[in-house]
């Protein structure tokens, strides 16, 4: 090969390098721009979240002066605490109201004043009677809770610029609530309620009680069932079990199980579990044994996948020494692989928290407002009570949605987090 047909194919190696390191930077910044979307994307759905659940963290309350006489309650003297108790507290905030602004005259003005305050203010007023008898027979400034109509208006969601036709609170109960505002008779407070209390047709007395409840005694049973059967799974299908179709077809509907949309357990569990065994519809019982089957074939193949990685040099040291293959597998494999096995088990109980599908289906969307003291008491669960309130059309509830979301995603942060910290702890022992 002569000096010039050498240097034209040194420059033909050189274009074709710098060629394909040039598609190798491209490739890489294909990569960079398809993460920096992904991070786009996921921060506006997380600011859109956020921005409207934040307000529902919050909640208003208005100070009147309401007049406990025992005429207004339609008490008797020296009345009993059940009498207290059913005494007629609507009838007196009413009253109230109307003495605070003596102008509402018309039936509808009246309406519109009576909604400035929580149908629950009624209960919030008899508590405190209950708590303090000697209330009665005086008038007090009580702090009552609001509506969610008038603490929307309180919060700035809704302005005075928007059509009275287009928005429920009405131009002449925004100037009632500026009057009380600019009098100091309107406070904000942490919205407690969205913590303690269960569901309701009221936005401002809606809460995610009966939901966690409902959650915590959900995934309770969930991991009762799911965390031994998978690992014992796990440990028989890789320790134990032969080499052969059998075995190849139990692996086989594992992994297919793995791929089987939620909603078909839910069929399951409502054939199966309520209509054969007849067990108790919307219980935390039967929704924790349909997402243990729907977690199970995560944790198999995970603490499958756990197991696989440990060194064959530990066996083989185990046995070397006089261990069976069962004092082998549990005093010496299983140990090693736990950080494994409890990541891929971790990771599926939050799956199992986010799913509504399976549990729509045996019922778990009932309207439910006490708290479940058992596995088999009428519940609900963070998912499916989302569900129910995005598809209500107050606005209170929109940021309700919201901010069960927001308190969702916690729970699935702290529990990768946990899966992550003791992954990390059994690894460095």
């Amino acid at each position: 090969m002569s000096k010039q047909q050498s240097l034209k194919a040194t420059e033909a190696i050189q274009a074709s390098l710098k060629k394909r390191y040039a598609r190798e930077r491209r490739f890489q910044w294909y990569g960079r721009l398809a993460v920096l979307t992904g991070f786009v994307f996921l921060f506006i759905l997380l600011f859109d979240i956020v921005s409207k659940g934040a307000p529902a963290f919050t909640q208003h309350y208005i100070k009147v002066n309401v007049d406990l006489s025992q005429e207004v309650l339609g008490l008797d003297p020296g009345a009993s605490e059940q009498e207290i108790f059913s005494a007629d507290y609507l009838g007196a905030i009413k009253t109230s109201l109307r003495e605070m602004f003596p102008g509402a005259t018309g039936r509808k003005e009246k309406q519109q004043l009576y909604r400035l305050l929580s149908i629950g203010a009624e209960y919030d007023l008899r508590d405190k009677v209950l708590a303090d008898p000697g209330l009665i027979g005086h008038s007090s400034e009580l702090w009552l809770r609001a509506h969610s109509e008038a603490g929307s208006y309180l919060k700035g969601q809704v302005t005075a610029g928007t059509a009275e036709s287009e928005r429920k609170v009405k131009d002449l109960q925004m100037t009632w609530l500026d009057q009380l505002r600019d009098q100091g008779r309107t406070e904000s407070r942490f919205n407690t309620t969205f913590f303690t209390e269960g569901d309701s047709r009221e936005p401002e007395m809606a809460g995610i009680r009966v939901a966690l409840y409902g959650s915590f005694f959900t995934l309770l049973v969930t991991f009762a069932i799911a965390f031994p059967i998978g690992v014992a799974a796990a440990v028989y299908l890789e320790e134990f079990a032969p080499r052969n179709r059998i075995t190849d077809l139990i692996e086989i509907n594992i992994n297919n199980l793995a791929a089987v949309p939620s909603i078909v357990f839910g069929l399951l569990g409502l054939a199966v579990f309520i209509n054969f065994f007849e067990l108790p519809r919307s219980a935390p019982l039967v929704g924790g044994i349909v997402l243990s089957l729907m977690t199970l074939p995560t944790i198999i193949i995970t603490s499958r996948a756990a197991i696989q990685s440990v060194s064959p040099s530990i066996r083989e040291a185990a046995l070397g020494v006089g261990a069976s293959k069962l004092q082998t597998v549990i005093h010496h494999v299983l140990p090693v692989a736990m950080p494994g096995i409890l990541t891929g088990s971790i990771i599926g109980m939050a799956q199992a928290l986010g799913e509504s599908a399976p549990l729509l289906m045996i019922g778990m969307v009932a309207f439910i407002m006490d708290a479940p003291a058992g596995v088999t008491d009428p519940a609900t669960v963070l998912p499916v009570q989302i569900y129910l309130w995005a598809d209500s059309p107050e606005r209170g509830f929109t940021e309700k949605t919201s901010a069960a979301i927001m308190v969702l995603m916690g729970f699935l942060i702290l529990m990768n987090a946990l899966a992550v910290y003791l992954r990390r702890r059994f690894e460095r022992k």
